[in-house]
């Protein structure tokens, strides 16, 4: 049986709205005019799920919503219910109509014979590929209560690892705003009207002042145009970051600039690790780790080093030493995996080396806005500072001759 959504008119006018199970379009309508309601609309929920989801730019779920809904799972299947029993009960509390339509899709799949991951399959927008990765190792192994809660945890701590590192970067963003605006209103208002003063004095004008007189022209006349050349730039990197080669070698830039590159490898660093972590001691097979893993690291090259080392894997070779051999990966990481294959503890390792890579990404970053933040206020300032002499000096200049 499938799931459809549908919409009906009620005998008294009313359009009702909800979803229901039938073998078949032409079944959903035959069923409604039985309940005594004219069907308006009856769509199949996976393909309006599906159409719905190549129209957004992520998931159907939110990482909160994907988190919650996967820690109801294992709590409902760790309280001996079945998975239809368990999806039931989550589409009568879900409270977002696109959510209790998603999970009607699943059950309707599973009810028909499919496992839960290969439900999930039917919905990638949704679920990715570790996600489901998961959730088929936890069916295989009969863990799957105790498989969804560490996913639960995963998804949750690669948020807020995620808003982390996004707040971290609001207030710079907030100060250097703040600071353009600030600069190009006085440039435009204020400094037009102050040298409006010295046009009658005919005396000869500072550096500093005719800098800032040329410098206000400018913005005046051509900073329209100089925006309009900006976003065409903008735009123009933007189109050749889309392109494989571009992004790949804004990603090699990224990983060359020093501070910028080590963030950058923390960052990856730590999803890979936690997403390794959690593989790994859900049993799941080293190289459909690794594979699955790829998904979650976003520099180009650190992605095609983890292909390489997949390929070594498979050919025998350890992971660390197939880690290792790109010079990509922290040397810390390395060892730290080495350290597990040899003890057979590879997923307590990895997940040391997360939290540790996690902990070094925070710590940086920290101190990256301590530098950041001060410094930011200082050039604003001495830009101000910069504007206000050159408006003064010509004043104290002339105070000078008169006396």
């Amino acid at each position: 049986m499938a799931a459809f959504n549908y919409e009906a008119l009620a005998a008294d006018g009313r359009l009702k709205r909800g979803v229901l199970e039938s073998d078949s379009a032409r079944q959903a309508r035959a069923r409604l005019r039985q309940e005594g309601l004219t069907p308006v609309a009856v769509e199949q929920i996976a393909a309006r799920e599906k159409r719905m989801a190549s129209r957004r730019l992520g998931g159907g779920l939110s990482a909160g919503a994907l988190a919650l809904l996967t820690r109801q799972l294992a709590t409902l299947l760790g309280a001996g219910l079945t998975i239809e029993q368990t999806l039931n009960a989550l589409i009568e509390q879900a409270e977002v109509q696109s959510e209790r339509q998603l999970l009607a899709a699943i059950r309707s799949d599973v009810l028909a014979g499919q496992s839960l991951a290969r439900s999930l399959g039917k919905h990638p927008a949704t679920f990715p590929e570790l996600y489901r990765t998961l959730v088929d190792a936890g069916e295989r192994s009969g863990r799957l209560p105790e498989v969804l809660l560490r996913l639960a945890d995963y998804t949750e701590e690669r948020e807020a690892l995620r808003s982390k590192v996004l707040l971290a970067f609001v207030y710079p963003a907030l100060v250097t705003l703040v600071a353009i605006a600030v600069v190009t209103g006085l440039l435009v208002f204020v400094v037009p009207q102050v040298i409006r003063v010295f046009e009658n004095t005919h005396q000869a004008l500072p550096f500093l002042t005719r800098a800032l007189i040329a410098a206000s022209e400018f913005a005046r006349s051509w900073g329209v145009y100089a925006l309009a050349v900006l976003v065409a730039a903008a735009v123009g990197i933007r189109a050749a970051l889309r392109s494989p080669a571009g992004k790949a070698r804004w990603h090699r830039f990224l990983l060359s600039v020093p501070l910028v590159g080590t963030l950058h490898r923390n960052l990856d660093t730590a999803r890979l690790a936690s997403t390794l972590a959690i593989l790994v001691s859900s049993r799941v097979p080293l190289r459909t780790a690794l594979r699955a893993g790829e998904g979650t690291v976003t520099n180009l090259l650190m992605r095609a080093a983890l292909t390489e080392a997949g390929q070594r894997v498979e050919q025998g070779a350890s992971l660390a030493r197939a880690l290792g051999a790109s010079r990509l990966f922290p040397p810390l990481m390395v060892h730290m995996i080495a350290s597990g294959e040899a003890s057979g503890k590879l997923a307590e390792m990895l997940e040391r080396t997360a939290s540790q890579q996690s902990r070094e990404l925070e710590r940086r970053i920290g101190a990256l806005m301590t530098l950041l933040e001060p410094l930011l206020i200082l050039v604003m300032g001495a830009v101000v500072l910069v504007i206000v002499l050159a408006i003064l000096q010509p004043i104290f200049e002339l105070n000078t001759i008169m006396r």
